[in-house]
């Protein structure tokens, strides 16, 4: 099993950043895929970014050039570095693992972005 603890969500205004953090429980060298989800008020959850295969990352078209996904590996953590913030990306942020055929999911951070 994964255990994922995200935080750093919050309150920001439009055109703002915020970093996210998300803990595993085990080492991601043992996970396939490693990555970030949201979902907004009234819709599918969507994919944000994510690690697969490796150092293989892929971004949602509506936020490449903005967000940036990291990890540390010694750390066990994955980052989503989330610059010029919009009010479209308002939503809880879920972080995702994929091991063995098994999806985990974390409990989610809210994102909030004033205009």
């Amino acid at each position: 099993q994964v255990q994922l603890v995200e935080s750093g969500g919050g309150l920001v205004q439009a055109g703002g950043s915020l970093r996210l953090s998300c803990a595993a429980s085990r080492s991601i060298f043992t996970i396939n895929a490693m990555g970030w989800y949201r979902q907004a008020p009234g819709k599918q959850r969507e994919l944000v970014a994510t690690f697969t295969s490796g150092s293989t990352t892929n971004y949602a078209d509506s936020v490449k050039g903005r967000f940036t996904i990291s990890r540390d590996n010694a750390k066990n953590t994955v980052y989503l570095q989330m610059n010029s913030l919009k009010p479209e990306d308002t939503a809880v942020y879920y972080c995702n693992a994929e091991r063995s055929g098994m999806d985990y999911w974390g409990k989610g951070t809210l994102v909030t972005v004033s205009s």
